[in-house]
């Protein structure tokens, strides 16, 4: 049978989504911080450029980073050049909604595609004045006195509903944010620990105006999105058995695990610490014969990032599987939805879009593609098509595969030691 297993253990980096949040925050928080375990991905890089113009103290330690809290810290006017990283852009522009001063934010072309008004029409009903440029990046902010609002969010997304709780913070008053469906809850987590007076309802989120403190101490989880390129080519791949250690664990981020037990794989997780994140093991090994399952459209908002990779274990699933409401993803790095009906129909694969549904059909035999791969400048097709090459034949190229330094930086390091059995 056709397939290099994949077998050993490995640590992801350290999440991006905390590694963010835990230099953003700082932006809004008095104290000093260790951090280990920052992420080394380009887009952390991107956040931790972005504290360091707008006044925030940020310098290497043998043992990681050290964080010196910005609250009260103004710089009147700024260019931010947040490279590729959506979270970077949106976040930050909850911050500076608050600072009186004039920032201009912009990105690379990947960035510049991406909307921006979901999260400048709230921040312009708090008082913030925000331009855009046909709704994308470049970004010009404003900042000054912000008022309180009740919002219901028209998406479930964490990077708007973060970024509009970081403006809160500033705000002369409480402030009510609601989403049509839950989306991950880091930021919550975190600004709790930190500090803020805070409550959820349901779907719903209040937070009070105030001051955060950082801890004298964080260990950033590993990626849990990055683990489940390993986990997921595990599942398919005949033979393999793998380990992620020191993982984040919250269970907003493992809807993709949740999946891939519907469709029959062995999957296990172990908490070893839980605050304020969940952090521990995750093992899988091979499972003959998944099954199809139906993704819905309230799954999507905790799995968006892992579709692609999920995408590729339904091809080796029996029947049809669908990915319900995901259009989403027309507007990350790439219209991954393009990307991943195009890239995996390279590889022989069955999959087509219907609206904003992907539908996937299995099992398939994957075949070396004719021609190069398209990463599209996207790390999460490069590394999909990756873990759908241990199923060929034959060698698979993939053009501009080191884009998944964005995300991934020690990637195919990992995947050439888990390729060779050995343990990182």
């Amino acid at each position: 049978m056709v397939g290099i297993a994949l077998r050993g253990s490995f640590t992801p980096p350290g999440d991006k989504s905390i590694s963010h949040r835990v230099g953003l925050f700082s932006l809004l928080a008095s104290g000093s911080c260790a951090v280990r375990a920052y992420s080394d991905c380009e887009d952390c890089a991107s956040t931790l450029r972005v504290v360091n113009q707008l006044g925030g103290k940020v310098q290497s330690t043998v043992d990681g980073l050290r964080l010196g809290g910005a609250a009260g810290v103004v710089v009147p006017e700024a260019d931010l050049d947040c490279g590729n990283s959506g979270t970077t852009i949106r976040m930050v522009q909850g911050i500076l909604a608050g600072r009186p001063g004039v920032y201009r934010l912009d990105g690379d072309a990947s960035l510049r595609r991406r909307p921006m008004e979901r999260v400048a029409i709230p921040l312009r009903l708090m008082g913030a004045a925000i331009e855009t440029r046909h709704g994308c990046a470049p970004v010009t902010v404003r900042g000054g006195p912000l008022r309180a609002i009740d919002y219901a969010l028209p998406v479930a997304s964490a990077q708007l509903k973060s970024a509009l709780l970081l403006a809160a913070l500033q705000a002369d008053g409480p402030c009510r944010f609601s989403e049509p469906a839950a989306s991950r809850d880091h930021s919550e987590r975190m600004l709790r620990a930190w500090g803020a007076d805070l409550r959820r309802d349901g779907n719903a989120v209040t937070i009070a105006p105030g001051r955060l403190m950082l801890p004298a101490s964080f260990t950033v989880p590993g990626d849990a999105s990055g683990a489940a390129f390993f986990i997921c080519g595990a599942a398919i791949v005949p033979g393999s058995a793998v380990t992620g250690t020191d993982v984040l664990l919250n269970p907003s981020r493992l809807g993709w695990v949740d999946v891939l037990r519907r469709m029959g794989a062995s999957v296990e997780t172990r908490v070893e610490s839980a605050a304020p994140e969940a952090m521990g093991s995750l093992q899988a090994a091979y499972a003959d014969r998944l099954h199809a399952c139906e993704v819905t459209a309230e799954d999507v908002p905790n799995l968006v990032d892992e579709i692609p990779i999920l995408a590729v274990v339904a091809t080796q699933a029996r029947g049809t599987t669908v990915f319900r409401a995901c259009g989403e993803l027309r507007v990350k790095e790439c219209d991954r939805l393009a990307a991943i009906v195009a890239e995996l129909g390279r590889f022989g694969a069955a999959v087509r879009v219907e609206g904003d549904d992907l539908i996937v059909q299995g099992p398939t035999a994957l075949r070396t593609p004719a021609t190069p791969c398209e990463s599209y400048g996207d790390h999460r097709i490069a590394m999909s098509c990756r873990i759908a090459s241990l199923l060929c034949d034959g060698p698979v190229s993939i053009r501009d595969e080191g884009c998944a330094a964005v995300s991934y930086p020690g990637f195919a390091r990992t995947f050439a030691a888990l390729t060779a059995g050995r343990t990182l």
